[in-house]
């Protein structure tokens, strides 16, 4: 978050007479003046409205420090690199939590101001501010206080809230109280005020539980034949072509740089002066200090990057420096290599140092005092408490604290009273002068913080003890018994909670669970926050969402960024990654949810199982529950009004569609399956007697032809899944399974007995036998049919009773389906008792299997599930819509 008075830029494009901002150097031109340090541009007379310096000091602008989270390469059209303000035209990153998208060789330049999502134990929220960031808004964005188009199509331009997704110009943004509400989906989002993480040893992938892509590392790149990282329009690279006026060079800035072998290419004329060609190697670090205290030096050739020997394991020593926050000494002298220059700082007798008050409430951003040789850490404390008003509190009080803001990691280190700060600024600047660039130094107050992390271990035995749970674990992966401890079992789910009292530890616990399996199963490990439910606004109602990344032809994976981006990232947990039970015991203090559960028939069927295990554990027993269908099917996002399935609707409508929902009850039934051991043998084909166990439906239950399909398509989607990755294949793929049952018959009335309310039902000649709970099945067809009958109750699905339906064939679920018969009426009840005399096909909410031959009892479940069902009327519009 930048500080208040320093909000985001106004971008003129393009018109005569063009300057840099205010902070940045300035050039000659023919239309006026061009930056030479960043690719900003304004017209002459909007300068006193530009109230950003150029990128090279934005992060001494920066309040509070938070690492980017970026996913694997993609492209992105119609966006811009927040970095160098070019077009995004090859594969680039973007961040998973916020609106940032950078070049692959911007990523190390990126200022550290992601959106601050919880506490960390640093400081305490007073008020929520708007989180702008700029630039990358639809083309027909408007302004909110004027009403103009802010958005542009040709350059970075306009201004975006990324919490409550205001949209303005940047000189409009001073009309705008500083403080957020969150915009139209306040009462949904979790504020970061309320969410707790201590996250000292954790990536932010980590934190929040994104899956890490096996992907080059953001700034690594893929390494060239000449050792560089590849070309992107974010980079200054020269053609290939031989220039004779012109001459290429590679630069480094630090000796990391040498060691990772990373460097810049400029291009510089050949009757460049020294000068000239210093000021084009900081322009292409982004550094705007004045060219006097540098130097450029020809680098030695024995550290050549790519040359042998040793250049892969000098690369690999300065990535674990880089990792470590190490300040290493430059490399030793050598013969120079022509095309390759490092810059180095000149010594300096003195320096200023810039002094940050950290979570102290003072009336200043930061103050500068000036360091010499003998100033230490102590010495900067004792003069800096003076100028922020705190001279009566004690130096011990205090502490000096360097922060290392690099775009993927923040990373904080205590100094000690008697470290030298003159030698540690040196040492910075000859490691990295772009580090030097994003650290400061932080006066904070000497509180210690008590380590507490709560790490979800899931994939363990069922049924387990807490004890057997605490011995199984320290057998696995030898957990401490003082440090470690189990605060919560999931015995049921095979699933334990621990409290982790060492930051160090918990780390270790959880690299070592990630690789670690118990009975052939491999763990899971998960880092989760912890809710403060007494902060939480009165009229807030968090939304829990769940996201299957498989379902929707995979559209799960961007709606897993989209869900982060508009609400707070920690309500939204994909599922392919511990299932929902994470979710659920994050928020199983919150007095009031709600759950959308973005997946198929299937996935929403999941959760709801999980919310009936653990409902007794929710402070919030029944919470209600929308549906984004992404299934094939969605026969219950039908019924409820969501629709056929998701094909790209705008998500913040889609939220403000589930704000707005209908509360409503539907049933939930319980299918014992109890395999009979005098039916099963060899014959029947069953080797081994499957054991008695329990699956919940919300939809139906098919036996027979119907679920035999359903096997065929899951068999066929299971040996092939990269192929079933849109909903009109996989319908393709159900009508070919279709026609080639189409001539079998298996006389399912002569295999099967059905009970219903203890009475024997006499079953006509049919090929499958349906239960239905809801009036959708098989993609959107009417089973039952809409003609009454005295004989049985007008369906609803919260009645407490299931149809009985039955089907002749493929053909006669075609025409059902095509809306030309109906299912063949057999019965109505609460308990129903079917006996499979030989192995059949079974299917539940889409899920099939082989039963084996037995007993299986169909029964309600207790109470009805709570489900959101979409209002009619389309809700009000209420503040600009924010681009998903």
């Amino acid at each position: 978050m930048l500080l208040p008075l320093h909000g985001p830029r106004w971008v003129c494009w393009p018109r005569p007479r063009i300057r840099a901002p205010s902070l940045g150097r300035t050039e000659a031109n023919p239309r006026g003046s061009v930056p030479t340090v960043c690719n900003f541009v304004s017209h002459e007379k909007c300068l006193k409205q530009v109230k950003t310096p150029c990128i090279g000091v934005a992060p001494s602008l920066v309040r509070v420090p938070v690492a980017h989270c970026f996913g694997p390469r993609g492209l992105y059209k119609r966006k811009f690199c927040s970095v160098c303000r070019k077009s995004l035209e090859a594969p680039s990153f973007r961040c998973e939590v916020c609106e940032l998208h950078v070049h692959p060789d911007c990523v190390p330049f990126a200022c550290s101001d992601c959106r601050q999502c919880h506490q960390d134990g640093h400081r305490d929220h007073d008020a929520h501010y708007h989180h702008w960031r700029e630039g990358n808004l639809p083309s027909g964005a408007r302004c909110e206080v004027c009403r103009r188009t802010c958005g542009s199509s040709d350059v970075l331009a306009g201004l975006r809230c990324e919490w409550c997704g205001v949209q303005v110009h940047a000189v409009c943004s001073a009309a705008l109280a500083p403080e957020c509400s969150f915009g139209r989906l306040r009462t949904m989002v979790l504020p970061p005020a309320c969410v707790r993480l201590l996250s000292r040893n954790f990536s932010k992938m980590h934190c929040f539980r994104i899956s890490e892509s096996a992907v080059p590392e953001p700034g690594e790149g893929d390494p060239g034949a000449d050792g560089s990282a590849p070309a992107c329009p974010g980079r200054e690279v020269p053609p290939q072509e031989s220039r004779p006026d012109r001459q290429t060079l590679r630069v480094f800035d630090g000796s990391d740089a040498v060691l990772r072998g990373q460097f810049r290419v400029i291009s510089v004329p050949r009757l460049a002066g020294s000068e000239e060609v210093l000021e084009a190697a900081l322009r292409a670090y982004y550094i705007t200090e004045d060219p006097g205290d540098f130097e450029l030096q020809a680098l030695p050739a024995a550290l050549r990057a790519g040359d042998p020997p040793g250049a892969r394991g000098q690369a690999q020593s300065g990535r674990a420096l880089e990792e470590e926050g190490s300040r290493g000494p430059g490399p030793p002298e050598s013969a120079p290599v022509a095309d390759a220059r490092i810059i180095r700082a000149l010594p300096r007798t003195q320096d200023v140092l810039k002094v940050y008050p950290a979570w102290l409430k003072v009336g200043v951003a930061y103050v500068s005092i000036r360091v010499t040789a003998d100033s230490t850490a102590r010495t900067v404390v004792l003069e800096v408490l003076p100028l922020l008003g705190r001279q009566a509190e004690g130096p011990e009080s205090f502490q000096l604290v360097e922060v290392l803001m690099g775009s993927r990691q923040v990373q904080r280190t205590v100094l000690a009273d008697e470290d030298l700060l003159l030698n540690r600024l040196r040492d910075i600047r000859q490691t990295s002068l772009r580090q030097m660039s994003q650290t400061r130094f932080y006066l904070a107050e000497s509180r210690p913080v008590a380590p507490r992390v709560s790490l979800f271990v899931g994939g363990l035995p069922p049924g387990l003890s807490p004890q057997e749970y605490s011995s199984l674990l320290h057998e696995a992966v030898a957990t401490k018994a003082g440090l470690v401890s189990v605060s919560h079992v999931y015995a049921s789910q095979g699933a334990v909670v621990l409290d982790v009292a060492c930051f160090s530890e918990a780390e270790r616990l959880y690299m070592l669970v990630r690789d670690t399996a118990v009975h052939g199963r491999p763990l899971t490990a998960l880092v989760l926050p912890g809710v403060l439910h007494t902060k939480l606004p009165p009229d807030c109602c968090p939304l829990l969402v769940f996201v299957n990344p498989k379902s929707g032809g995979l559209k799960g994976r961007d709606l897993l960024c989209s869900f982060r981006k508009l609400l707070n990232p920690h309500q939204v947990f994909e599922l392919t990654n511990g299932g929902p039970l994470p979710g659920l015991h994050v928020f199983s203090q919150v007095p009031r949810l709600r759950v959308l559960v973005c997946g198929g028939d299937g996935t929403v069927g999941w959760v709801l199982s999980a919310l009936e295990e653990t409902r007794h554990q929710l402070a919030c027993p029944e919470p209600s529950v929308a549906i984004l269908p992404l299934g094939t099917g969605n026969d219950l996002g039908r019924v409820l009004r969501w629709g056929p399935g998701y094909s790209g609707e705008d998500l913040l409508s889609v939220l403000v569609s589930v704000d707005g929902a209908d509360a409503v009850l539907v049933d939930r039934w319980t299918i014992l399956l109890d395999a009979d051991p005098e039916a099963n043998g060899a014959e029947n084909g069953v080797a081994d007697l499957e054991p008695p166990r329990i699956v919940q439906m919300s939809n139906y239950c098919g036996i027979g032809i119907d679920a035999e399909l359903s096997l065929d398509f899951h068999q066929a989607r299971e040996e092939e899944p990269s192929k079933f990755t849109s909903r009109f294949h996989n319908k393709g793929v159900y009508v070919r399974v279709g026609l080639q049952r189409m001539s079998q018959s298996r006389s399912l009335h002569r295999e099967i007995r059905l009970q219903v309310e203890q009475q024997e039902v006499e079953l006509p000649s049919i090929e499958g036998l349906i239960f239905i709970n809801i009036p959708s099945w098989g993609s959107g067809a009417d089973l039952w049919g809409p003609d009454s009958d005295s004989r049985f109750e007008k369906p609803r699905m919260d009645d407490g009773l299931l149809e009985v339906v039955g089907v002749t064939g493929v053909m006669h679920m075609g025409q059902v389906q095509g809306g030309l018969r109906s299912g063949i009426r057999i019965a109505q009840g609460a308990y129903f008792r079917v006996t499979l005399l030989k192995a059949t096909p079974v299917q539940v909410d889409g899920e099939p299997w082989v039963q084996a031959p037995g007993h299986m009892i169909i029964s309600a479940v207790g109470p009805k599930v709570h489900m959101l069902r979409k209002a009619k009327q389309k809700p009000k519009k209420a503040g600009t819509p924010k681009d998903a």
